[in-house]
């Protein structure tokens, strides 16, 4: 544990020279602020208080920005290493690859959760200050922000298999800003054209439910919009929250960490000095 712990410490005294802790709780910040601000309008047709439609907004924020920062700040954590030559010095250490990785994500996911915790805790005193009925929000503003830490888990997992399998920081950060496209912008432009295409068939009724939650992002999407029973203030993908049961979009969003962990370090194993 204390080589866990050391390794973390170093990692986050690099996150704080590259500027990434005052980044990533400025981009949170921001954002949350200002949709919390916005977003007010439409809750009375709703019937639903103002924070829980805030939080079908930072739903949607997080599906985007969460693994963007999560990528960015773990594309390099490995080729970064080989490239400085600085590699080869860590693994001569009495210290486990699998160790390296977790001093690694504890020191990133600390980031993480200290700029989603900001982020949030400004939109719930916006709404909150704004409408005292606000409160009854809190639950699901909680359940969005332990969610978006384990979707921030989920790419820097990716983000530390990228970096292993490519050795070189440029192609890393190419991987990891194709595999945020790919899963993040184009996954659901692609599922959305194939339910176009089918027109009510096989694969509206029973493929995309599936789809949806083999992406963890779209089941991040989904488990905070049917927990939140907000799922009306959202559109797109988010529509098909209440045909798809909790327990699997929650399932999908607490095993993705795990998998994505496991893939990074089984390539950090066959990378050699």
């Amino acid at each position: 544990m204390n080589r866990i712990l050391s390794t973390a410490g170093t990692e986050f005294r690099i996150s704080l020279r590259n500027r990434w802790v005052a980044i990533a709780m400025g981009l949170m910040a921001v954002f949350s602020l200002v949709l919390s601000l916005a977003g007010s309008a439409p809750t009375g047709g709703l019937g639903v208080d103002r924070l829980s439609v805030t939080v079908a907004s930072l739903t949607s924020l997080s599906v985007y920005l969460i693994p963007l920062l999560a990528l960015l700040m773990s594309f390099d954590a490995i080729a970064g290493e080989a490239e400085r030559g600085t590699l080869p010095l860590l693994l001569a250490y009495p210290i486990a690859r699998e160790e390296v990785l977790l001093g690694k994500l504890m020191a990133h996911l600390g980031i993480l959760a200290v700029a989603v915790l900001l982020g949030h805790g400004l939109a719930a005193g916006v709404a909150i200050w704004a409408d005292q009925g606000s409160l009854a929000g809190l639950p699901a503003l909680w359940r969005l922000s332990w969610s978006s830490v384990f979707l921030g888990a989920t790419f820097l997992g990716a983000g530390y298999a990228l970096s292993a399998l490519s050795r070189r920081p440029s192609g890393a950060a190419g991987l990891a800003i194709g595999l945020w496209l790919g899963l993040v912008v184009l996954y659901d432009l692609a599922l959305l054209s194939a339910i176009v295409a089918d027109n009510g068939g096989w694969f509206t009724t029973e493929a995309f439910p599936v789809a949806l939650l083999v992406n963890p992002a779209d089941a991040f999407r989904l488990f905070n919009l049917t927990a939140s029973g907000a799922a009306a203030a959202a559109a797109g993908v988010g529509g098909a929250a209440d045909a798809i049961p909790l327990w699997q979009s929650l399932a999908s969003v607490v095993l993705w960490p795990m998998a994505a962990l496991a893939l990074a370090a089984a390539a950090f194993r066959k990378v050699t000095p």
